[in-house]
Parts: structure tokens; sequence; C-alpha cells
């Protein structure tokens, strides 16, 4: 019987002819991420061990969930970040000023690449599985031991295929994609399995909306999600990666657990309603639900490729009097971009704030809180109770045009409604 994607990359970093679903292995890691939340934790783990790090090139720190420092407790896990960074000479560390929200900085920066494996204190990690590595998120403890040791444990996860066909209309995206495979197999649908995405609709996927829904794949429970690299993957990393990598490619008789089809020409705009990502219904079913704010951001939906949808619909509109409208771009290039393209000006013209790269909103931290009953439609990737803010506020997730389009009519919408 032949292997993934990912039996293959587990095993080649374990030193192993073959892996199988259930098997315990040691794999040597490529890279190990941590950030101002999860780092200060790790580095307490690591200095139990008593040894330098395993090589100050193969971790990245980045400080983007709580900066820039919002209040104390704040600052001084950053400068837990920054100190350690120092006294390790870490390379891959990113000041405020030149960092990004990390799953969009790191393939950005050229950190990323094809059959890789990397492993983050964050459990959006699996954003990587786009560009055909295999990344998944992992506890703090077990971030602090592989900065010591470059290695970590995988129990081998059986995989899902996930096969796509056909085209997306003008208005689906990545992000309408994963919500609803979601709301097909549910929260606990991939619980520590594989998502691996293939079939001919892979090649209708911007890079864009592979990052997004690689991204969420953590929301249906998986352990990762990967796809092929193809040669719009090879196009992306031309210019990044520079070192030589190997890609996988599943082997035709690789055993799957299950597969679920998707033809990407029937999909349309979706929202997953509060308070799980799987309560996912069509855009056009929820016009009566009037938003307080929007959020178009995050590591699901900060690049170039989101604001530019959004920019779209808000060209020549006005946010609804009634909506706090917040535009978070993923990374510095990212805002130089968006300014250079006009997406900024169309932004503040239309009533929104800009802010810099964060995580910010997303996990309820600074910047876009919701009070009691107030709801917000977001282009992040979590709608728990609470998630962003009062435990009686609710989160409404969508893609950059529909968060664009809900901020204008100031109700839940259906961009091909408001782009008539």
């Amino acid at each position: 019987m032949g292997m993934t994607m990912t039996e293959k990359i587990l095993a080649r970093c374990a030193g192993l002819d073959k892996v199988v679903p259930g098997q315990l292995i040691k794999c040597r890691v490529d890279l190990v991420l941590a950030n101002d939340i999860t780092g200060p934790p790790a580095i307490v783990e690591f200095d139990k061990i008593g040894r330098p790090v395993f090589d100050r090139h193969k971790i990245a720190l980045v400080p983007d969930h709580f900066t820039p420092n919002k209040d104390i407790k704040s600052a001084e896990q950053a400068k837990a970040l920054r100190d350690f960074a120092k006294k390790h000479a870490i390379t891959n560390y990113w000041e405020v000023g030149r960092m990004g929200i990390e799953h969009v900085l790191l393939p950005e920066e050229g950190l990323i690449a094809p059959g890789e494996l990397i492993i983050g204190a964050d459990s959006h990690t699996c954003t990587y599985g786009a560009l055909g590595a295999f990344a998944s998120g992992v506890g703090h403890t077990d971030a602090g031991a592989a900065m010591a040791t470059g290695d970590t444990w995988f129990k081998v996860p059986s995989a899902i295929k996930v096969e796509l066909t056909g085209k997306p209309s003008r208005w689906v995206t990545g992000k309408d994609v994963i919500l609803t495979l979601i709301g097909m197999i549910g929260v606990e649908g991939a619980r520590y399995q594989a998502l691996e995405f293939t079939g001919p609709g892979v090649a209708a996927l911007s890079m864009t909306d592979r990052f997004t829904i690689a991204n969420m794949a953590v929301e249906a429970g998986a352990k990762n999600g990967i796809f092929p690299v193809d040669g719009a993957t090879e196009a992306y990393l031309a210019d990044k990666v520079k070192r030589p990598f190997t890609p996988v490619a599943a082997d035709p008789d690789a055993e799957y657990a299950q597969t679920v089809a998707i033809d990407l020409g029937s999909l349309a705009p979706v929202v997953a309603m509060p308070h799980l990502p799987e309560n996912v219904k069509p855009a056009t079913e929820l016009a009566h639900i009037a938003i307080d704010q929007a959020v178009i951001g995050s590591c699901t939906n900060g690049r170039l490729d989101d604001l530019a949808q959004a920019a779209s619909v808000l060209a020549g509109r006005k946010i609804h009097p009634d909506v706090r409208a917040i535009v978070i771009p993923g990374s510095q290039q990212i805002y130089a971009e968006a300014m250079a393209r006009g997406y900024i000006a169309t932004f503040i013209r239309a009533g929104a704030v800009v802010s810099t790269p964060t995580c910010g909103p997303c996990l309820g931290g600074y910047m876009g809180i919701l009070a009691a009953g107030e709801r917000a439609v977001s282009t992040t990737n979590r709608n728990f109770r609470g998630r962003m803010g009062h435990v009686d506020s609710e989160v409404y997730l969508a893609s950059p045009a529909v968060a664009a389009a809900s901020a204008v009519t100031g109700h839940i919408s259906d961009p091909r409604e408001v782009m008539k």
C-alpha cells in the first residue's frame, strides 16, 4: 500500500522508509515557531533543559498577538521573546514595524518549502500545508523542547482525501470552500487526521485560497491540511525560497480513511454562524441579521488578494453608519503594496480604520473587542462564544467579500447582491 503526502513527509523526517496511521515516530523538524503568547512559556520549558538552541536559523519568533503592546503584561511577554532572540542570536525574529501576522509572514519570508516539517506553538500553523509542507500546531512544552533538541514526536494521522472539481464563480473564495467543508463534516470530522486536498479543482484555486483553506483545517479538528505542489506553488516560491526542496505526491494506491467530494462550481458565498465554524449557511439567507462590526484581516484572510477583494466591494461605497469596519493587513509588505495599489485609500474613504499588522481582535486581544449583544462579521477563523469579546457577543465567519458587503449594508450580505 502506498503513502499519502502527509505520510511521506513524516517518514522522511523520521528517517523511515514507510509509516502507517497510528504509528508513533520521532521526527526531525525543519522549523519551530512561537509567538508572544506561546513563546514565553516555551522559553521556560527550554531553559529547564539546559542546552543551547538546536539551530538558531530554524527557530522563528514573531510577536504578533498583542503587539504593538496593549498593556504592561503584553509588553513583558514581548520582552521575553526579544531577550531570548538576542541571547541565542535567533535570525528569524521580527520586531514591531517589520513583523507581520506569523502565518502570513513566514511563507512571505521564504521560511516554508514543500516537503518540510514545521511545528508551531499556535494552532493555525497548519496554514503552511498550502505549500506542500507538513505543518501542525503543538503545545508550548513541545515547542520549547524542540528548540533544544530539534525533534518532536507524532502519532501518524490517517487522512481524508478532499477531491476538488470545477471552478469557483466570481465571489466564491477559499474561505467559502473551507467553511463548506467544515459544514459538511463538522468541527470534529477530521479529528487528528490529515486533510489532503487534491483533484483538478486545485488548479482553479489561488495561493491565497489555499492558504485560507489550509489555515482552517484545524477548525475541522485536523492535525494538518496539505495541498499538492503545482505550477502555482512553484511560481509563489520562485522569488522566496532559494534552498533546495523535495515536493511529495501521494501514491496512486495511498489509503484514505474517507473521501469528500466538492464541486467548486456549485458553491456560493457562505457564513458560519455562532458559535461553531460548522454552523454554515448561505449568505443570502442571513440578510435579517444586523451587524455592529466588520473585521477584514487575520492569518486566515489578511493577504493582498483578500484586501483587493474587500477594496473592490468598498470602492465608491460607504460603511454603514451603524458599523465599525476594521481592516488589518497581514504584513508590512502587504500593507505597503495595498497602499501602492490604492486599497488603503479606498478603505479610508469608505469609512474603515486600517490597523498595523496584528492578530488583535481575532482572539479577543484588542483593537476590536465586542460588547455584550454585539455582532461582528469577521474574516478570522473562530467564532466560539466569547472569542472576540463578551460571552454574549456573536461572531459570524465569512470571506473578505462578504464582510465588506455586510459593512456597507449594515447586515450580513452576499456580495453578488451588493455588486449588482
